[in-house]
């Protein structure tokens, strides 16, 4: 059993430590068990360090890069934390009144941040549910990029054009998530119209006949063409075809020019609106003429 809180008192008088000569409680700590300390945290963080280190490397060909990231730093923070609870051994701090302390802290601390709660809950159901891994392509909200991470606060994202961005957890479970990149093919959907003269047969064969002269696009699933409606001034259709993932943007970058090109060379018109202009009457067309020159009034005949 300890000291009585009496007999303590009288220790530290004897030994001169109450009263204003009382020392800082770390004084009262030898400097052989604070050097002991540092050693047994910083071979602790090398270790924890060196392990999940070692442990990513031989799990990263059976698992996904989602997977790794977690279970490296999953290690790496459990070992931190043995670290520092064998560190505060060596100083002779109750381990039980340090996590009381840290129990209490963590609901101070979860009742002034309800938003970062939010996020970790989030971030758990995305990491059970799984809608996208790391270095998929996703499209959040307005947002297109590469997953960089996913953090239990956040997810971490590379756009196109190279920009970081971040996308709190709650935020995604609230919006709609496309992954760009989760199949292996994709398909582009062409919207084109074609003169109400046209044959609508033809046009298919030729649309056709531009797939397969595509290397890019696949010949399964087939090519459809699809009757969209009647335009106002247009037979609109839906020309889709299909292509492997990684050549998806290159397929819609050179389609449309290779349709205009073979529309152009069999004579198929791709129409526009025209418009009408009408003045004072709802009836009658404004006149237009065209001169050439000012026009010269005849020349009168003198009068007799």
């Amino acid at each position: 059993m300890g000291l009585p809180t009496a007999s303590l008192v009288a220790f530290l008088e004897e030994e001169g430590q109450t009263g204003g000569d009382q020392l800082p409680w770390y004084e009262l700590i030898p400097a052989s068990d604070w050097a002991l300390a540092a050693v047994v945290f910083l071979l602790g963080w090398a270790l924890s360090k060196l392990v999940s280190s070692r442990v990513a490397a031989l799990v990263s060909e059976h698992v996904s890069k989602q997977t790794v990231m977690l279970l490296r730093r999953g290690i790496l923070y459990f070992g931190l934390l043995v670290s520092l609870s064998m560190a505060l051994q060596q100083l002779n701090f109750s381990l039980g009144i340090f996590l009381g302390a840290a129990g209490v802290l963590t609901v101070a601390i979860g009742f002034a941040s309800q938003t970062s709660a939010s996020n970790i809950i989030s971030g758990l159901f995305l990491l059970g549910e799984r809608p996208f891994s790391v270095g998929d392509v996703v499209q959040i909200g307005g947002t297109s990029g590469e997953v960089l991470s996913i953090d239990l606060l956040a997810i971490h994202l590379r756009t196109f054009d190279n920009i970081f961005v971040r996308i709190p957890n709650e935020t995604v479970i609230k919006s709609e998530v496309r992954t760009l990149s989760r199949f292996p093919i994709r398909r582009y959907d062409l919207q084109l119209g074609i003169a109400y003269k046209e044959d609508i047969e033809r046009v298919r064969e030729i649309l056709l006949e531009v797939a397969d002269a595509d290397p890019i696009c696949l010949e399964e699933p087939v090519p459809l063409i699809i009757f969209q409606g009647f335009g106002d001034s247009s037979i609109d259709l839906q020309f889709s075809i299909w292509s492997a993932r990684e050549n998806y943007l290159e397929l819609r970058n050179k389609i449309s020019g290779a349709v205009k090109r073979r529309f152009d060379e069999e004579g198929i018109e791709i129409p526009f609106p025209h418009r009408t202009l009408y003045t004072g009457s709802a009836t009658e067309p404004l006149p237009i003429r065209l001169s050439h020159g000012p026009e010269q009034e005849p020349e009168q005949e003198p009068q007799a």
